[in-house]
């Protein structure tokens, strides 16, 4: 809306001063012609803007003149929990929100305060995914987003690594872990995707938003159910899988330099491995203990180490990645 814009427009000169026009069309998103017209209106409008001219020129507020305007709508001040976020902010539909709040915010605080928060945005940003790889595309968050809002039942299309299924989701809450966003959902029933069983039958599930392949508003509104902490929910299921995660030990003699890779490649029981590696042999080689998954995943996770690690075992460990590189050899052309 106009109105809108000439608000965050507002706040935009009395925040930073001084502004030009091709800057103030990027902030706004709109066209360096459509700046003109807004602040010919807010001229017309009694707003005292002053206009320098020449190639330094823009535009600022004369006299110290403040605008008191500076009221949230209830899509602004939700997004202020998203402060830290931009990024997933605008992936949810509420970048511009996050934006206009900023701004009035900042037109609300007493000016020391104002600037310490600007000192703070200047010096500190946070940047949610990990490194090396490229976020999901998310095309459905923001219509899971809606239905989170408003509890709306969904009909979901989703792809899991076995295979395709249709559920019927009654969404709870968005979490964004490590780049990656998740729907946390109440399922009807158990099924074989497991998750939190609840008193009324239903279970509740994690579903990667990416993965998504279609999302249909059924119409049908739901109850949150009483109590339900989406925090502490979170906190719990992953606790829950990490205690799952690993289902053996593999001893390992590894070289100087698969020690140091072991913490880069495994986390945090990498760390603990090195740290409880036994002393070095004749050729500076130590043994280490490093917890598994499955064995499927632990043949490919120890391929990784490469000729930088020997698998002692358990026997099945060690045959499993003996097999694995007998099959790449003979894939090579190797005898």
């Amino acid at each position: 809306m106009r109105a809108d814009r000439l608000l965050s427009l507002l706040l935009l000169l009395q925040n930073r001063g001084h502004m030009t026009a091709p800057q103030l069309a990027e902030e706004l998103e709109v066209s360096v012609r459509t700046v003109y017209r807004d602040v010919e209106a807010l001229g017309a409008a009694g707003v005292p803007v002053y206009a320098d001219r020449g190639p330094l020129g823009g535009y600022r507020l004369m006299g110290g003149y403040r605008t008191r305007l500076t009221g949230l709508t209830g899509a602004e001040a939700g997004s202020l929990f998203l402060g830290g976020v931009p990024g997933p902010a605008a992936d949810l539909g509420l970048g511009a929100e996050l934006a206009a709040a900023r701004l009035k915010l900042q037109a609300a605080l007493p000016a020391e305060l104002g600037e310490r928060a600007q000192r703070v945005r200047e010096r500190f940003h946070l940047d949610a995914p990990a490194w090396f790889r490229e976020a999901d595309p998310v095309p459905l968050l923001a219509q899971a987003a809606e239905a989170v809002w408003e509890q709306r039942v969904l009909r979901a299309h989703y792809r899991r690594w076995r295979g395709e299924v249709h559920r019927e989701l009654r969404p709870l809450g968005l979490v964004l872990k490590g780049g990656i966003w998740y729907l946390v959902a109440h399922v009807e029933g158990g099924g074989p995707e497991g998750g939190a069983a609840t008193a009324a039958g239903a279970v509740v599930r994690t579903y990667r938003v990416s993965r998504m392949i279609s999302l249909e508003d059924t119409g049908e509104r739901f109850e949150r159910p009483d109590g339900f902490d989406l925090a502490a929910h979170w906190a719990e299921s992953t606790r829950r899988l990490e205690a799952t995660r690993y289902q053996g030990t593999a001893l390992l003699r590894v070289s100087p330099r698969a020690l140091r890779l072991l913490p880069v490649q495994f986390g945090a029981v990498g760390r603990q491995a090195v740290d409880g590696a036994g002393p070095p042999d004749g050729d500076g080689w130590v043994r280490v203990e490093l917890p598994v998954e499955s064995r499927p995943v632990a043949v490919s996770d120890l391929l990784r180490l490469g000729t930088e690690a020997d698998v002692l075992g358990p026997p099945e460990l060690r045959e499993a990645v003996a097999a694995a590189v007998e099959r790449l050899a003979r894939r090579y052309g190797v005898a």
